[in-house]
């Protein structure tokens, strides 16, 4: 757009776009420029802000601990002003910013997917919850007369294959949950316990797009097929059965104390609500298509997951229907059995999706936006020439995988694929290793950690159970999990990437 003079009387709508341009002297409408202009914005004013802005935002989650300010409030605000700032500045140099909103749209595109995602896994899950499934698993696990150590590793066991499928962020939270019921007076069994289980259930969701999001990135950007995933499975098995081999032994010899009656007396009390193994039954079959069909069809995840949660919303339907006339049935049988009664209601699927974590999900979105401005201004592609060109791709990966140790392995795996780098097959699987597990290494480095600490600190004295001075204390062993289990990809690729 070549210079105009400015007419006599300026349109009101043009008014906020000229007065951001006064404001800011290199953005005035002297320059001439283009639409299809290339600005490095990494050297300019409008860099420079995002870069300050992102640091801010980041600094303000990291810390959600000490100001009890929840961590998606400053992502959301932080991406929210970057954008806006562009958006102003396209206006102001270019006259229009037509040419940006695309790329905004990819980015919230890509989002809505893992949104979706996120909100059917977390779904099935709650929906499971409210069914009595997990508390069912906790009475079992109470009354089986298992030794802390025995538990010690059930626990970790259940929460790697758990988390397999279901999203680790929350099987840390149910992990957690049961840990606490099965360990009560005995501390130190469950912050071992607790550390255990993160460690667990970010190996296991590192096998499996569905368990983790680093993972499911890759998987929706088409960088692994979904049976290429099965190559981490033996290094996240090392990843997990390391560290919790050396912390076997400082877990108590002892038995926990049992209640008199027995485990069958226990689940009589404790009646599984209708319907709860048509649930376990519908999330299997959910499972099962979305993996089959993405493998066969080349089917979007979400695809099946959406026809998943629809049957799970007739299943709540019908459920609900039948509750009058299934309590005519068993009215006599139910006598002065209100607790029977109550497990054969109907329920309402809404509620379990109202129940997600959705201070987790508004977290993505402000991470995922602002990364996609620092793609979008340069600054990832500048990183990718350093990381990919200037040192070795291998000791790339294995440093982001650290990085990962404090800042979340979804948004670092979403900005490396920003990055295009030129990856070969098992390239990508290191880098989905190093960051699936490199997490583990601080409890503020994965999302399985934080949600343990937060159950920890509602439920345990100050200092007790799962602390983050706990997990650092045992930082040196998950470390050594961490690169042996980087050791094994290397063996089982013959030493090739």
């Amino acid at each position: 757009m070549k210079a105009k003079a400015f007419p006599h009387i300026i349109d009101s709508r043009h008014f906020l776009v000229l007065a951001f341009a006064l404001l800011l002297p290199s953005l005035g409408f002297s320059q001439e420029a283009t639409a299809t202009t290339s600005v490095d914005l990494k050297h300019h004013f409008v860099g420079y802000i995002a870069i300050a802005i992102t640091v801010i935002a980041y600094a303000v989650a990291m810390t959600e601990d000490l100001h009890q300010l929840s961590k998606a409030k400053p992502m959301v605000l932080g991406s929210a002003l970057i954008w806006f700032t562009i958006f102003i500045y396209y206006s102001c140099a270019y006259g229009s910013a037509k040419n940006v909103a695309p790329i905004f749209q990819s980015n919230l595109t890509a989002y809505a997917e893992l949104f979706l995602f996120i909100t059917v896994s977390m779904t099935f899950l709650n929906s499971m919850t409210e069914r009595g499934i997990f508390d069912a698993l906790r009475i079992i696990l109470e009354n089986r007369r298992y030794s802390y150590r025995q538990l010690f590793w059930i626990t970790g066991v259940i929460a790697f294959l758990l988390s397999t499928v279901i999203s680790s962020l929350t099987v840390g939270l149910l992990m957690g949950y049961i840990i606490l019921q099965i360990g009560k007076g005995q501390p130190k069994f469950v912050g071992l316990a607790g550390l255990n289980a993160v460690v667990a259930a970010n190996a296991g969701g590192t096998i499996s797009p569905l368990g983790g999001i680093s993972t499911f990135f890759v998987w929706q950007q088409n960088m692994l097929h979904f049976t290429e995933f099965f190559a981490l499975t033996i290094p996240c098995i090392v990843n997990f059965v390391v560290p919790a081999a050396i912390m076997h032994f400082s877990v108590s010899k002892g038995t926990p104390t049992f209640s008199s009656e027995s485990p069958l007396s226990c689940l009589q009390n404790h009646v599984l609500k209708r319907g709860s193994k048509r649930v376990i039954f519908i999330f299997i079959l959910t499972v099962s298509i979305t993996v089959l069909s993405n493998v066969f069809l080349d089917m979007p995840s979400i695809s099946g997951m959406m026809l998943g949660l629809a049957m799970l919303q007739f299943l709540a339907y019908y459920l609900t229907k039948s509750e009058k006339v299934h309590h005519f049935l068993t009215e006599y049988e139910a006598h002065e059995k209100q607790s029977y009664i109550d497990s054969q209601k109907g329920f309402d699927v809404f509620k379990c999706i109202a129940g997600v974590d959705w201070d987790t999900l508004l977290f993505f979105y402000g991470a995922m936006m602002i990364v996609g401005t620092l793609s979008f201004l340069g600054y990832l592609d500048a990183m990718a020439h350093y990381l990919f060109t200037q040192i070795s791709p291998t000791f790339a990966n294995i440093l982001i995988g650290l990085t990962s140790s404090s800042i979340d392995n979804g948004t670092l795996m979403f900005a490396v694929l920003n990055m295009h780098p030129p990856f070969s097959v098992g390239q990508w699987l290191l880098l989905t290793l190093t960051l699936g597990v490199g997490g583990s290494l601080l409890a503020i480095g994965s999302a399985p950690g934080l949600h343990v600490l937060g159950l920890m600190k509602g439920n345990m004295k100050e200092g007790e159970g799962y602390t983050f001075t706990l997990h650092l204390r045992w930082m040196p062993a998950i470390l050594l999990g961490f690169f042996a289990s980087i050791a094994t990809l290397f063996l089982i690729n013959g030493g090739h990437f």
